[in-house]
């Protein structure tokens, strides 16, 4: 007995005296465990200056378990220091233990197998293009990616006659290169036109690079820091589309030193390829018969065989295209739905007359597709499509900017109102889209778009120099106006829009009596002098949108037939000479400019339409001027400035109105107004005395959006009979800011709530008296129907709730007594986003009965609510059984930020399979998550959606305190969690 009690003794004393030297051994293991981790640091950052390379997640696992053992340790260091002779004993174990996991560390982070992936982002957008298949561009996509993985090979060319599909085989490589790691999504695509400069090519390029170069102008300079930006991508692939003339290389940035770069052109022309030292040149040729006839019938869009002798005319028709892709495309989309063998039979003369205006080959394909245009037959079609060639070679032109020019064009036929007119402009260019004389998409914001294949528009240029007579030169960079001479009496239309003009110079007064539209828009000018416009008399539309001019010539005030003039943009402009002479104009615009008064003569245009005058220098409008503009359809004004209700009262026409009412009173006044004179499509509409966050609506043609804005008013005046704020059922955006007053149930100062049709955002801003946003006594009055019976269902088309500062808010949902907790059915159905902010006095969000109504929920974001206690609060009298899960199916984002008392998020385990991330700073009373629980199978998970926790560096202590209901749970979200 006395031999095993020394024994032990020895033992518990070797543990004592081992301590101290196991301890210092641990520690050299943990620095050595720490330089290893800074080194992986160091290594990923390397990585990842490199576009393409991506952290492996086990490696950030790693990482994050490191710091968490560096942490261990220096509790465990500073335990022992502090510990007495009995503990160390238990603590010598923990240090072994510690060792052991140690070295098991610094073995894992050798990542044998790399620190990162090969991935990458794209750069572009893939290009929208019309794709075929054949022999002829299967085998010209080989030998270019032949040409690409040959290290030898840095400059392709493929050149070949116009329409034969250049462009098209370039996108196809363009797009296929956005998806492959091979240049790390570095491929740049950049449109060279026939008139170009150097100065200009740069600055094309450097805006796909992200590069600035408007502060310099010497192009050598310009290139080395193009040069500067194209060596930090190490692999690169840029694209030249439709090169006409030789191009040095360095004078574009690109080095023949430069390692990982490929430069491919596309020309018309062979001499091109080889004097840009091309050394590898694909000559794209015509289709083959039977892909040509393959694509053909492709494009006219038979579900069914046509009959035996139409198809013999249509394959002879498809032959008179000559295997030319754009000619192809277009002539079967001109004939698209044509049945009749007479029709197919006159398609096919036009085309063998058409053959012989053909001087050389060169223009082989423009005979073809003014076939195409010829096919229109309809006046009003073929004006639209030729109006769009007065934009420059390659422009995107947004749908609804265009729609708009054909209705100040008089192009289409009169509608009863605006909207209508817009239906009838998107008809048409679905139509000229559908028989491919245009190109559609989308840009990344999923806003259509328009563009004229550089062929089809030299083919519509070729048309507009006989009837009618266009002259257009835009988007050619050049310095002056054109010469006097150039400016025939029988021009129709004039495009000098995008060059680099400064001045009209003294003495230029061109003789053009039939113009009828003139873009000088988006030039450096400032300078236009009265002699210009003398001979213009016809003149109908005048554009001198964006340019530099602060005094409009007074020659401007006898243009007697000016339907348009058009000076948004025009930010040093102050003066405007009289307008009364100006009879017929209907469009007035005057947004972003300096002027501080109207131009006299205003109250003159009985004829005026459309008038904007989105100005913050502009000051008060006198009484009485807008109310005789009677045949207003559109009003656009500052916010500053406060209408009187009366003068918007007589406007019986008025379709689309942006400007700000002095209070409830005027607003619900102007509402009422509306009902006798007909709805307003689109309104943006201020009410109150506080200043609104910026007076410019961008893209207001697009006739979508209905906000109104309620700021610093005062609801229920003292003295006044209790008025609710009317709002029309049509609303999409209401903003709450500021005001006084207010009922304590948000719902109950609105009477538009008791039929709610389309809004989709809702955004309260400091207001105190506010406690709920709705009673469900209130609600079940709703219910019970109006006048007509309808069922009335607050907020069931509302998308985003934003509550913020709201210092007396208590709670979503008032439940008076005798009222069912539950929410009905449809209420928030429909809400993706829900923001809370500032609001100090709410404990419990919504109770568990509510979260059903959540099921679109998306993101959650609870912000500095210094009484939050619970999320989803389980209210003991809604039913004593509790359901052991909850599913939110769409929440994506949690964002939970100081909440000092919170210490539930949910009773219950929650089901977030869309969770993507979480975010949690400053709850240091919660203790438990519920979306990480043990499921049937009695283990613990994470969504597979999951990418991040992201948790504040000074909470990692509270971190480390989490409880888990599982073991292992820590150890399945631990690669998730990123410290910020």
């Amino acid at each position: 007995m006395a031999e095993t009690l020394m024994n032990i003794a020895v033992k518990v004393v070797r543990n004592y005296n081992s301590l101290k030297g196991k301890v210092q051994n641990l520690k050299r293991k943990i620095e050595r465990l720490s330089s290893q981790a800074a080194d992986v640091i160091a290594m990923l950052r390397e990585a990842e200056l490199h576009s393409g390379k991506k952290r492996k997640r086990e490696v950030e696992g790693w990482l994050t378990i490191v710091e968490n053992k560096k942490k261990e340790f220096e509790s465990l260091e500073k335990e022992v220091n502090e510990s007495r002779f009995y503990s160390r004993m238990q603590l010598a174990k923990c240090v072994d233990k510690m060792i052991k996991e140690v070295a098991e560390l610094v073995e894992q982070g050798t990542f044998s197998e790399g620190l990162v992936l090969d991935v990458h982002e794209p750069k572009g957008e893939p290009l929208v293009t019309t794709e075929w298949k054949g022999q002829t561009i299967e085998v010209n996509l080989q030998e270019i990616l032949v040409g690409l993985r040959d290290d030898n090979v840095l400059v392709i060319g493929i050149y070949g006659m116009g329409g034969v599909g250049k462009t098209t085989l370039a996108m196809r490589i363009h797009n296929d290169l956005l998806t492959e790691s091979i240049f790390l999504g570095n491929v740049y695509w950049v449109t060279v036109s026939m008139e170009f400069s150097i100065h200009k090519l740069q600055n094309d390029i450097a805006k796909t690079l992200d590069v600035d170069l408007s502060k310099e102008d010497d192009e050598k300079k310009r290139a080395a820091k193009l040069s500067l930006a194209f060596g930090r991508k190490k692999k690169f692939v840029l694209i030249l589309d439709n090169v006409w003339n030789s191009i040095a290389a360095e004078e574009i940035g690109i080095s023949p030193e430069m390692d990982g770069f490929k430069l491919i052109i596309t020309s018309r022309s062979l001499e091109i390829c080889r004097t840009m030292k091309c050394q590898k040149n694909i000559k794209v040729e015509p289709l083959l018969e039977e892909d040509a006839w393959k694509l053909f019938t492709e494009k006219l869009g038979y579900s069914i065989k046509l009959p035996s002798e139409t198809e013999d005319i249509a394959k002879k028709v498809a032959k008179r295209c000559a295997g030319l892709p754009l000619g192809i495309i277009t002539i079967a989309g001109s004939m698209r739905g044509v049945t009749d063998i007479h029709e197919w039979r006159n398609a096919l003369e036009e085309l063998k007359e058409s053959s012989m205006e053909r001087d050389n080959m060169e223009n082989e394909v423009l005979p073809i597709l003014q076939c195409s245009f010829n096919r229109l037959r309809d006046q009003k079609l073929q004006q639209c499509f030729l109006y769009c060639s007065l934009y420059p070679e390659g422009h995107r032109i947004p749908r609804y900017r265009l729609i708009a020019k054909f209705i100040s064009e008089e192009l289409m036929d009169k509608r009863k109102n605006r909207q209508a007119e817009f239906d009838q402009g998107h008809a048409i260019l679905n139509k000229l889209e559908n028989v491919c004389l245009l190109e559609g998409a989308e840009n990344y914001q999923k806003e259509r778009y328009v563009k004229m294949h550089d062929l089809i528009r030299d083919m519509a240029i070729r048309i507009t120099k006989d009837i009618p007579k266009y002259m257009v030169k835009s988007g050619l960079q050049l310095k002056v106006i054109p010469e006097e001479q150039d400016w025939k009496e029988d021009l129709d239309k004039v495009s000098l829009m995008q060059n680099e003009i400064s001045k009209i110079s003294q003495g230029i007064s061109p003789n053009c009596p039939q113009l009828s539209t003139l873009v000088l828009r988006d030039n450096p000018l400032r300078l236009i002098l009265d002699s210009f416009f003398l001979r213009m008399h016809g003149l109908q539309i005048l554009d001198l949108s964006y340019i530099e001019i602060e005094k409009l010539p007074s020659s401007i005030s006898d243009l007697k037939n000016l339907s348009s003039l058009l000076l948004r943009g025009c930010i040093k402009l102050k003066s405007v000479p009289p307008l009364g002479k100006l009879k017929a104009l209907r469009e007035l615009d005057l947004t972003e400019t300096k002027i501080k008064e109207l131009p006299q003569g205003m109250e003159s245009l009985d004829n005026l339409k459309r008038l904007d005058l989105l100005s913050i220098s502009l000051g008060m409008i006198p009484t009485g001027i807008l109310s005789r503009l009677s045949n207003l359809q559109r009003l656009m004004l500052p916010y500053h400035i406060k209408v009187p209700v009366k003068e918007l009262e007589g406007l019986k026409h008025l379709e689309e109105f942006q400007g700000a009412l002095r209070d409830v009173c005027d607003f619900n006044q102007f509402i009422k107004s509306q009902k006798n004179n007909g709805q307003v499509r689109f309104y943006n509409i201020h009410v109150g005395q506080g200043e609104s966050n910026g007076d410019f609506c961008e893209d207001l043609e697009k006739l979508s959006d209905k906000r109104v804005i309620l700021r610093c008013c005062t609801l229920n005046k003292r003295g006044r009979e209790r008025e609710a704020v009317l709002l029309s059922r049509d609303i999409q955006h209401l903003e709450i800011d500021k005001c006084n007053n207010m009922s304590s149930c948000f719902l109950d100062d609105f009477a538009w709530f008791n039929n709610p049709r389309n809004l989709k955002t809702c955004e309260i801003f400091c207001c105190k008296e506010i406690k709920f946003i709705l009673r469900l006594s209130s609600y079940k009055e709703l219910m019970a129907g109006g006048k007509q019976g309808f069922r009335r269902v607050p907020f069931q088309s509302l998308e985003y709730l934003h509550l913020c500062d709201l210092p007396d808010f208590i709670s979503m949902i008032k439940r008076e007594p005798g009222v069912a907790a539950v929410p009905p059915g449809g209420m928030f159905s429909c809400l993706k986003k829900l923001d809370i902010k500032y609001c100090d006095q709410i404990e419990k969000l919504f109770p568990l009965g509510f979260l059903h109504n959540l099921c679109n929920l998306e993101r959650l974001y609870v912000f500095s609510c210094e009484k939050m206690v619970e999320i989803i609060a389980h209210d003991e009298e809604e039913g004593k059984e509790v359901t052991s899960t909850i599913t939110l199916p769409r929440l994506r984002h949690l964002s939970l930020n100081d909440l000092p008392e919170l210490k539930m998020i949910c009773k219950t385990t929650m089901i977030c399979n869309s969770m993507e991330s979480i975010d949690l700073w400053g709850c240091i009373k919660l203790k438990k998550l519920p979306f990480f629980q043990p499921t049937i199978d009695g283990k613990p998970y994470a969504p597979a959606t999951l990418k991040v926790i992201e948790i504040c560096k000074e909470d990692k202590e509270w971190w480390e305190s989490m409880e888990w209901e599982h073991p292992n749970a820590r150890n399945i979200i631990q690669p998730f969690v990123k410290f910020y």
